[in-house]
Protein backbone atom coordinates (compact mmCIF):
# COMPACT_ATOMS: atom_id res chain seq x y z
CA UNK A 1 0.00 0.00 0.00
CA UNK A 2 1.07 3.33 -1.30
CA UNK A 3 0.60 6.37 0.92
CA UNK A 4 -0.08 9.78 -0.30
CA UNK A 5 2.50 12.07 1.24
CA UNK A 6 1.04 15.58 3.08
CA UNK A 7 1.54 18.71 1.37
CA UNK A 8 2.61 21.03 3.27
CA UNK A 9 -0.21 23.64 2.05
CA UNK A 10 -3.53 24.45 4.23
CA UNK A 11 -6.61 23.11 3.62
CA UNK A 12 -9.03 26.59 3.23
CA UNK A 13 -13.01 26.23 3.57
CA UNK A 14 -15.87 27.80 2.15
CA UNK A 15 -19.39 27.72 2.65
CA UNK A 16 -19.59 25.75 -1.14
CA UNK A 17 -16.69 23.77 -0.61
CA UNK A 18 -12.78 23.11 0.65
CA UNK A 19 -9.41 24.21 -1.51
CA UNK A 20 -7.59 21.10 -0.49
CA UNK A 21 -3.87 20.01 -1.62
CA UNK A 22 -3.82 17.57 -4.35
CA UNK A 23 -3.84 13.90 -4.11
CA UNK A 24 -2.78 11.58 -6.35
CA UNK A 25 -6.04 10.29 -6.69
CA UNK A 26 -7.26 13.39 -8.22
CA UNK A 27 -6.02 12.32 -11.05
CA UNK A 28 -8.79 10.80 -13.16
CA UNK A 29 -10.93 13.83 -12.53
CA UNK A 30 -8.13 16.21 -13.68
CA UNK A 31 -7.71 14.63 -16.74
CA UNK A 32 -11.63 14.13 -17.25
CA UNK A 33 -11.94 18.15 -16.87
CA UNK A 34 -8.11 19.19 -18.18
CA UNK A 35 -8.88 16.97 -21.21
CA UNK A 36 -11.95 19.08 -22.33
CA UNK A 37 -10.81 21.16 -25.63
CA UNK A 38 -12.89 24.12 -23.50
CA UNK A 39 -11.04 24.21 -20.37
CA UNK A 40 -7.60 23.42 -22.43
CA UNK A 41 -8.18 26.39 -24.48
CA UNK A 42 -8.38 28.94 -21.84
CA UNK A 43 -4.96 27.77 -20.42
CA UNK A 44 -1.50 28.39 -21.24
CA UNK A 45 -0.13 24.96 -20.49
CA UNK A 46 -2.39 22.43 -20.91
CA UNK A 47 -2.16 21.25 -23.96
CA UNK A 48 -4.98 19.51 -26.15
CA UNK A 49 -5.21 16.61 -27.23
CA UNK A 50 -3.71 15.39 -22.86
CA UNK A 51 -0.65 13.55 -23.91
CA UNK A 52 -0.51 10.22 -22.17
CA UNK A 53 1.20 10.70 -18.51
CA UNK A 54 0.58 14.76 -18.86
CA UNK A 55 -1.46 14.60 -15.32
CA UNK A 56 0.74 12.50 -13.43
CA UNK A 57 3.63 14.78 -14.09
CA UNK A 58 1.24 17.48 -13.16
CA UNK A 59 0.11 15.98 -10.03
CA UNK A 60 3.62 14.76 -9.12
CA UNK A 61 5.13 18.60 -9.63
CA UNK A 62 2.22 19.80 -7.31
CA UNK A 63 3.02 17.14 -4.57
CA UNK A 64 7.17 17.80 -4.50
CA UNK A 65 8.64 19.75 -1.81
CA UNK A 66 10.11 22.24 -3.72
CA UNK A 67 7.60 23.06 -5.54
CA UNK A 68 7.12 26.36 -6.83
CA UNK A 69 3.83 26.42 -7.51
CA UNK A 70 1.01 25.83 -4.49
CA UNK A 71 -2.50 23.59 -6.73
CA UNK A 72 -5.38 23.49 -4.44
CA UNK A 73 -8.07 21.21 -5.90
CA UNK A 74 -11.85 22.97 -5.68
CA UNK A 75 -13.77 19.88 -3.49
CA UNK A 76 -17.25 20.07 -3.22
CA UNK A 77 -18.06 17.13 -0.91
CA UNK A 78 -19.33 18.91 1.78
CA UNK A 79 -22.40 20.34 -0.16
CA UNK A 80 -23.08 16.90 -2.30
CA UNK A 81 -20.59 17.66 -5.35
CA UNK A 82 -17.91 15.86 -6.29
CA UNK A 83 -14.10 15.74 -4.92
CA UNK A 84 -12.98 17.71 -7.64
CA UNK A 85 -14.65 20.89 -9.86
CA UNK A 86 -11.83 22.74 -10.94
CA UNK A 87 -8.21 23.88 -9.50
CA UNK A 88 -6.78 26.74 -8.43
CA UNK A 89 -2.97 27.47 -8.00
CA UNK A 90 -0.53 30.27 -6.86
CA UNK A 91 2.87 30.53 -8.27
CA UNK A 92 5.68 32.35 -6.80
CA UNK A 93 7.14 35.01 -8.21
CA UNK A 94 10.11 37.56 -6.39
CA UNK A 95 9.62 40.13 -4.35
CA UNK A 96 6.88 38.79 -2.51
CA UNK A 97 3.99 38.03 -5.27
CA UNK A 98 2.58 35.46 -6.77
CA UNK A 99 0.16 34.59 -10.17
CA UNK A 100 -3.29 33.13 -10.03
CA UNK A 101 -4.41 30.28 -12.11
CA UNK A 102 -7.51 28.84 -12.32
CA UNK A 103 -10.02 26.82 -14.19
CA UNK A 104 -13.94 24.92 -13.30
CA UNK A 105 -15.00 22.19 -14.62
CA UNK A 106 -17.36 23.40 -17.72
CA UNK A 107 -20.67 21.95 -16.26
CA UNK A 108 -19.72 24.20 -12.93
CA UNK A 109 -19.44 27.45 -15.41
CA UNK A 110 -21.43 30.34 -14.06
CA UNK A 111 -22.24 29.59 -10.60
CA UNK A 112 -19.89 31.63 -9.15
CA UNK A 113 -17.36 29.02 -8.05
CA UNK A 114 -14.41 30.69 -9.52
CA UNK A 115 -15.39 33.77 -7.65
CA UNK A 116 -15.56 32.10 -4.56
CA UNK A 117 -12.37 30.51 -5.04
CA UNK A 118 -10.31 33.28 -6.43
CA UNK A 119 -12.00 35.62 -2.92
CA UNK A 120 -11.32 32.66 -0.61
CA UNK A 121 -8.27 32.31 -2.22
CA UNK A 122 -6.96 35.85 -1.43
CA UNK A 123 -8.60 36.46 1.40
CA UNK A 124 -6.34 33.69 3.15
CA UNK A 125 -3.15 35.18 1.48
CA UNK A 126 -1.06 31.33 2.19
CA UNK A 127 1.96 32.62 0.74
CA UNK A 128 1.51 35.89 2.69
CA UNK A 129 2.46 38.06 -0.65
CA UNK A 130 2.13 41.47 -1.17
CA UNK A 131 0.23 41.16 -4.22
CA UNK A 132 -1.18 39.04 -6.56
CA UNK A 133 -1.09 39.05 -10.51
CA UNK A 134 -3.47 37.19 -13.11
CA UNK A 135 -3.70 36.87 -16.82
CA UNK A 136 -7.06 35.84 -18.73
CA UNK A 137 -7.51 35.53 -22.54
CA UNK A 138 -8.95 38.44 -23.82
CA UNK A 139 -11.76 35.78 -25.38
CA UNK A 140 -12.65 34.89 -21.98
CA UNK A 141 -14.11 37.73 -20.37
CA UNK A 142 -16.03 35.79 -18.03
CA UNK A 143 -12.49 35.51 -16.28
CA UNK A 144 -12.16 38.91 -16.30
CA UNK A 145 -15.40 39.59 -14.48
CA UNK A 146 -13.71 37.00 -11.77
CA UNK A 147 -10.92 38.80 -11.33
CA UNK A 148 -12.62 42.67 -11.31
CA UNK A 149 -15.04 40.69 -8.85
CA UNK A 150 -12.68 39.81 -6.69
CA UNK A 151 -10.65 43.63 -6.46
CA UNK A 152 -8.03 42.74 -9.01
CA UNK A 153 -7.27 45.91 -11.26
CA UNK A 154 -6.45 46.00 -14.53
CA UNK A 155 -3.07 46.43 -15.36
CA UNK A 156 -2.65 46.07 -19.61
CA UNK A 157 -2.77 43.79 -22.31
CA UNK A 158 0.15 41.49 -23.48
CA UNK A 159 0.15 38.32 -24.94
CA UNK A 160 1.17 34.69 -23.80
CA UNK A 161 1.63 31.35 -25.46
CA UNK A 162 -1.52 28.39 -25.00
CA UNK A 163 -0.31 25.17 -25.81
CA UNK A 164 -3.83 23.97 -26.75
CA UNK A 165 -3.72 26.51 -29.27
CA UNK A 166 -0.21 26.53 -30.53
CA UNK A 167 -0.53 30.28 -30.48
CA UNK A 168 0.25 33.20 -28.96
CA UNK A 169 -3.03 34.64 -27.58
CA UNK A 170 -4.08 38.71 -26.37
CA UNK A 171 -4.49 38.95 -22.66
CA UNK A 172 -5.56 41.05 -19.99
CA UNK A 173 -3.33 41.39 -16.81
CA UNK A 174 -4.63 42.04 -13.50
CA UNK A 175 -2.82 43.19 -10.05
CA UNK A 176 -4.37 42.91 -6.69
CA UNK A 177 -2.41 44.50 -3.80
CA UNK A 178 -2.30 42.63 -0.64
Amino acid sequence: MKLEAIINQPVIETERFDLRPLRRSDMGLIEHYAGDERVARMTTSIPYPLPPGTIDAFVTRAMADDRDEDVWAMDAIKDGGPELIGLISLTRLDRNQSEVGYWVAPVYWNTGIASLAVETLVLANPLENSSMFASVFQDNPASARVLTHCGFQYLGDAEIYSVARDANVPTWTYTKKL
